[in-house]
């Protein structure tokens, strides 16, 4: 099948793709190299420098005739959505809008992309389940919500499936030091060069970590299902941020300083997504345990300095 993957050259999007060229796909990277890199991009797969908002969309899509989009590039880092709302809203919703009109006009079968545990905001409940009214705290996160919308009425107006999933933290190799789990990447870095680590807030707060690898799967599990809609999709496993250190310090077998600092604007205190409906209608079961894929990706950092 023809598969167009955007933001194929940064971290999630290259390791989908990799996937992907391995299942046997033709597959087009679309990425303006903001973040991604171009060394990240798989060597059988196509690959065109564009940015999502550029009207030459429309005529690569022509050109391609995709069977099926992945739309993995986007703005992802909360505290750049707070100063800069005006950007994020332009790159996450705007360039959604130019690739749903170009999936519409040549009759993609199905558009998968991340959305984000930020839609939910500061709930109480937990584990937090995808019928639930999001409140987000962030303009990252309210453009996420938006997003689920758009996808919604494009499935009904004009007929294009759709999974919308709902990511924890992702993290693994070739993640940056930007961007939504983007900690874990600082933190192994910081251990693995001996430095000290910045903690916002009293590290209790507590997160979902998913590793990328398990993130890979739910999307290929989308791709061969009928199903459509929202899906959360996480390891319903939750871990503070200071215990988290203690783990990476363990694996590095070293002890690093801990600065704690004021909050940020935007963040949340909890955060734990169920994976109740991705198991029922994807078979999603993850598979890796954040022991060993923290040792993964803090030896792909150490190695990779």
């Amino acid at each position: 099948m023809n598969i167009i993957v955007t933001g194929g050259a940064g971290f999630i999007g290259s390791h989908l793709v990799d996937r992907l060229v391995q299942e046997g796909h033709r597959v087009l990277v679309i990425d303006n190299l903001s973040s991604g890199l171009r060394t990240f991009v798989n060597e059988q797969a196509e690959f065109l420098e564009l940015d999502i908002r550029d009207e030459k969309i429309h005529n690569v899509f022509e050109n391609f005739q995709p069977d099926y989009v992945f739309h993995e590039a986007a703005q992802t880092v909360v505290a750049e959505s707070m100063v800069h709302p005006t950007e994020d809203c332009d790159i996450n919703l705007m360039g959604l809008l130019n690739l749903l009109q170009a999936s519409v006009k040549v009759g993609v079968k199905k558009f998968l992309m991340p959305s984000s545990a930020a839609v939910y905001g500061d709930l109480e409940v937990l584990p937090l389940t995808e019928e639930l009214a999001g409140v987000p705290r962030s303009c990252y996160g309210l453009t996420k919500l938006t997003t689920e919308g758009y996808l919604r009425i494009y499935q009904e107006s004009f007929g294009l499936s759709y999974i919308c999933y709902r990511y924890s933290n992702v993290y693994g190799p070739r993640q940056g030091n930007g961007g939504e789990g983007g900690v874990v990447s600082i933190f192994c870095e910081h251990v693995a060069n001996g430095e000290s680590i910045k903690i916002f807030g009293d590290g209790e707060q507590t997160r979902d970590f998913v590793y990328v690898d398990d993130v890979v799967e739910a999307n290929i599990l989308g791709l061969n299902n009928d199903v459509t809609g929202v899906i959360n999709v996480s390891t319903e496993t939750g871990i503070s941020v200071n215990d988290l250190i203690d783990t990476l310090e363990d694996i590095a077998g070293t002890t690093v300083t801990r600065h704690y600092e004021e909050p940020r604007i935007g963040d949340i205190k909890h955060s734990l997504l169920s994976t109740a409906k991705a198991k029922q209608c994807l078979g999603y079961m993850p598979k890796w345990t954040l022991q060993k894929g923290l040792e993964n990706t803090y030896h792909y950092v150490k190695d990779n300095r």
